[in-house]
Order: structure tokens, then sequence, then C-alpha cells
């Protein structure tokens, strides 16, 4: 499969709102890291091989470990997350799954734990801004390549 669609040069005022979402989402009390992991389980979930290979690399620029990268498909069952990290991740799974899963007051409030309202506000954003990159990327026929 080849990219069908040069997407940023038929539609640049939407790449555009896309990559200040993008900006938005550098700028928030979110830790990098957690960012980066975040997009690597919504990643795995949606099947996209072009937004993992960039965001495990991109995770390991920043210093994040192979062990947590490799495991973080089975991340409830790792005692190397946190339990704040844990929220999070559960809260993207959800998200992503959202037509069978939802978002119950249950994980909102174990989320909330850990994160105030506008950090809530920022995970979700978070998990829609590579949900939406991620359904970008399948439909527009990216590929993970070797760098």
């Amino acid at each position: 499969m080849s990219q069908r669609v040069s997407y940023y040069d038929i539609a640049p005022d939407g790449m555009k709102i896309m990559m200040d979402m993008e900006k938005y989402t550098k700028t928030i009390a979110i830790e990098r890291k957690l960012r980066e992991l975040i997009k690597i389980r919504v990643s795995q979930i949606n099947g996209c091989a072009y937004c993992l290979n960039m965001h495990t690399a991109d995770a390991r620029k920043m210093g994040e470990t192979e062990q947590r990268i490799y495991c973080i498909s089975a991340w409830q069952e790792c005692e190397f997350y946190t339990e704040a990290e844990k929220a999070a991740l559960e809260l993207a799974e959800h998200v992503t799954l959202i037509p069978t899963k939802r978002v119950p007051d249950e994980l909102y409030q174990r989320v909330r734990e850990h994160y105030d309202e506008k950090q809530y506000v920022d995970l979700v954003l978070i998990i829609n801004q590579i949900n939406s990159w991620n359904r970008i990327s399948i439909s527009m026929g990216n590929i993970a390549t070797e760098k």
C-alpha cells in the first residue's frame, strides 16, 4: 500500500487545524512520556502501524524504556506503570472503543483521583487527537517505513 492522497496539499486548512491541535497537546500539563504511551496504546487498538512506528520512536527519544513500550498492551498486569498512568491508559481504551466501552462514572472518578478537570479534558483531547491521526493515516494509506 502507498499513500493514496497528498492530504496536506489537498486539504491544507483541515490539516492546519489538526496541526494546531497537535501544538496545543504539546503545551498541556500531561507528562510527555505518558502522552506518547497513550498514543502508542491507541494506535495498537486501531492497528495503525504508521503511528505506532512514529510514537514508539518518539517515546524512546524521550527516554521511555523498552520494557514500558513493549508491555503497554498489557499495562493492567504490570507494576511498572503508576496508578495515574493506568487510569489514563484505561481512559484511552474506553474513549477509543467508546461504542462498546463508554466512559463509566467509576472510571471518570478514578481518573479524577489523579488528574484535575483541565487535565481530564486534556487527556480526552490527546486521545481524540491520536484517534483522528490513526484514522487519517489508515484511510490515506500511510505505511510504516524503516528509518
